[in-house]
């Protein structure tokens, strides 16, 4: 234990892996990856910058003196310029060529950018591996029926499967996004104190040839197609909104699922994985809590509200930039991940283990598939000349009758045993048998699995079979 604060997104949730790309280590090492790129780029466009510094810089990337810099930055009161001291003093004969031309947001932002992009790849890959466990759900009980809710309340029958790619629809619309925004996620490159280039124009004498050829240069070393085409000192605050909503929707998402999961335990019809040793309750000894989908669900509600930070940062940044949006940003761009990540390490857990149990979903459809059978049974009855209006008005009372048995007697429905005593519908046990099973209600939903699955999920399992196959550890 410590006698100060711990982000629980680290002791508690977080993935090792995406800690780390919100790291210390991660960003000031790709600070100095930048200050490489610039001396090289520069170097190679012809100003006086040797191979040996550029060897220099590139051999103390992760030679950083942390207790330096933070005595440096306690002098100085500015975190880049006490870096770019702290990354002279282990590298002489470069010194002098750090970080030429360039301004704060040159390191701060490009690298904001870069972390950005390999955050959002490992919430890629985590999402598709998702999307895999339950796409094998959705095939394995494609065609099991089950009660399907509208308000809450026993509707039509769908299927365990078909219900599945409702969740797995949702997060293909969240991978669709999160697509988009690692494709158009641009480097902000080397625009300079008000985003108009001017000290690379003193540099290279007015060459804008060169000035644009340094930022491709810089560009392609750092892993990027291009760099934004116009800015103020800092790329657009609205590339965070963007992201973090989509992180957002990923988060929503994975509310429903839970809360889907979390009323079926309650149902008793499916269950998260329950480990051998886990305590539901200290109270309650029998007791299985959903407690994993319980944490989706109070992760995803941090990280929705969340969404609101970048958005009003993106709104008021005046003019060319002010720094309203650094401590902000640096809070709640990375919680917004490290809570995404959270929940997608658990969604990885609870999805590799559903448990369905058939016998409990098969009892609660027979209670109440009399009810949705009615207009079958009534078809039935009027194919041997009876009169459907008053058959409907019959099925009506005995509906009364039975649903008041079930509800206030606690009693089995037993509105088919009304309908096969009463001679006006004419039909047998027997045939009301045949007319009471539950696959004859499910309509095209094992079909709409299957081409769910085939023309939608399957290829994209398809095109990124090396990242699957994926298990998460969850730390409590």
């Amino acid at each position: 234990m410590t006698n100060s604060y711990e982000s629980p997104f680290c002791t508690r949730y977080a993935s090792k892996e995406m800690q780390y790309i919100f790291s210390a280590d991660k960003k000031f090492t790709t600070w100095r990856r930048l200050w490489v790129a610039l001396a090289r780029a520069e170097m190679k466009l012809g100003l006086p910058i040797t191979q040996e510094q550029v060897d220099e810089l590139e051999a103390n990337i992760e030679n950083i003196d942390y207790e330096m810099a933070a005595k440096e930055e306690k002098l100085v009161r500015h975190d880049v310029m006490a870096h770019v001291h702290t990354y002279g003093a282990c590298c002489p004969k470069a010194k002098g060529i750090i970080h030429l031309g360039a301004t704060s947001c040159y390191v701060g932002d490009n690298t904001d950018v870069i972390i950005m992009r390999d955050a959002l790849r490992v919430v890629r890959r985590k999402l598709i591996n998702v999307l895999a466990q339950l796409a094998k759900f959705a095939d394995e009980h494609k065609s099991q029926p089950c009660l399907a809710y509208t308000h809450c309340q026993p509707a039509q029958l769908t299927t365990v499967g078909k219900r599945a790619t409702l969740w797995m629809n949702e997060l293909l619309m969240d991978l669709d996004e999160l697509e988009y925004r690692l494709k158009s996620l641009k480097l902000l490159g080397s625009k300079g104190t008000t985003g108009t280039q001017a000290s690379f124009v003193e540099l290279f004498g007015g060459d804008s040839e060169k000035i644009k050829k340094l930022e491709s240069l810089i560009a392609e070393e750092m892993g990027f197609d291009s760099v934004v085409p116009v800015s103020g000192q800092t790329y657009s605050r609205k590339v965070d909104t963007g992201i973090v909503s989509t992180l957002g929707a990923i988060a929503a998402s994975a509310m429903k699922f839970s809360n889907d999961m979390r009323l079926l335990q309650s149902f008793k019809e499916m269950e998260e994985p329950f480990e051998k040793t886990q305590i539901g309750s200290s109270a309650m000894a029998y007791k299985r809590n959903p407690m994993r989908s319980e944490r989706i669900t109070s992760l995803a509600r941090y990280v929705m509200v969340d969404t609101l930070n970048p958005a009003f940062t993106s709104g008021t940044q005046w003019f060319e930039r002010t720094l309203d949006d650094s401590a902000n940003k640096r809070i709640s761009v990375a919680e917004a991940f490290l809570g995404v990540d959270a929940i997608l390490n658990i969604m990885i857990n609870v999805t590799g283990g559903l448990v369905v149990y058939d016998k409990m979903i098969e009892r609660r459809v027979m209670n109440e598939l009399p009810f949705m059978a009615t207009e079958n049974i009534m078809m039935e009855a009027v194919k041997k000349g009876g009169d459907r209006q008053e058959l409907h008005e019959k099925i009506r009372q005995y509906s009364m009758q039975a649903g008041a048995r079930v509800k206030s007697e606690g009693l089995d429905n037993n509105l088919c045993e009304l309908i096969v005593n009463d001679p006006m519908f004419m039909i047998t046990k027997e045939e009301m048998d045949s007319i009471m099973k539950p696959e004859l209600f499910i309509g095209r939903s094992a079909e709409q699995v299957d081409e769910f699955l085939t023309e939608l999920i399957n290829p994209i399992l398809e095109a990124n079979k090396d990242i699957l196959n994926e298990t998460a550890e969850i730390n409590v």
